[in-house]
């Protein structure tokens, strides 16, 4: 009980590191990355406002969070016998989760952090990767027509729990279909400060081939 009760706690304290935070800091000099730009310490906000390298590195990392706690802590506690395999999903998801709820609410940077879009890439990469790359197929074709990262953002997440409804991608698990809603749920949570901004027509557009 000990070890698992350790694994959930480092899930959470993994989902806590400040990338954004730390990464401008760290190379650029910048006290507080959510002092500028839309205000949020997540990659979309490090691209705006630090640039493509800083951001693709910030995206990288708060994706690997997820991914190491939803499918690397799990395996460590199949391995050392401290859960039984057919138990193995359910910590997968209650460790991504965990790191989910780290980057939105982070311990090392006063509770507030990212929206989560890259931590939930990450977990469902160690869950389900087969409709993850649908997702990730729907995001760029969101963000390419309408250059708005929320909105292909949050179409990406409702994609996910969608797919989980066709025979392709049901999982084995029912209840997988009610987390796949509950994550897409999240996002639009997350983002409803954006959905405002979009309803405004005042959602900032991320530039693409030249485009301003």
């Amino acid at each position: 009980m000990i070890i698992i009760l350790l694994a959930l706690l480092t899930a959470y304290l993994l989902g806590s590191i400040p990338t954004a935070l730390w990464v401008g800091r760290r190379f650029f000099g910048l006290a507080d990355i959510r002092e500028h730009g839309s205000g949020n310490a997540g990659a979309t906000n490090t691209f705006r406002v630090l640039g493509p390298k800083a951001g693709s590195v910030v995206l990288l990392i708060d994706a690997l969070k997820g991914f190491i706690a939803a499918y690397c802590l799990p395996a460590g506690l199949l391995a050392q016998g401290a859960i039984p395999a057919e138990h193995v999903l359910y910590y997968k998801l209650a460790c991504g989760v965990l790191a989910i709820v780290g980057h939105i609410y982070p311990v090392f940077a006063q509770f507030r952090g990212g929206k989560g879009v890259a931590t939930v890439l990450g977990m469902m990469l160690g869950v389900a990767p087969g409709a993850v790359g649908v997702c990730l197929l729907v995001f760029v074709a969101m963000l390419l027509l309408f250059r708005y990262v929320s909105l292909a953002s949050m179409t990406a997440g409702v994609t996910f729990a969608l797919l989980q409804l066709l025979p392709e991608f049901r999982p084995a698990q029912p209840f997988m279909v009610w987390v796949g809603f509950v994550l897409a749920a999240l996002l639009i949570y997350t983002h409803r400060a954006n959905i405002g901004r979009l309803r405004a027509g005042t959602e900032s557009r991320v530039p693409l081939f030249g485009r301003k």
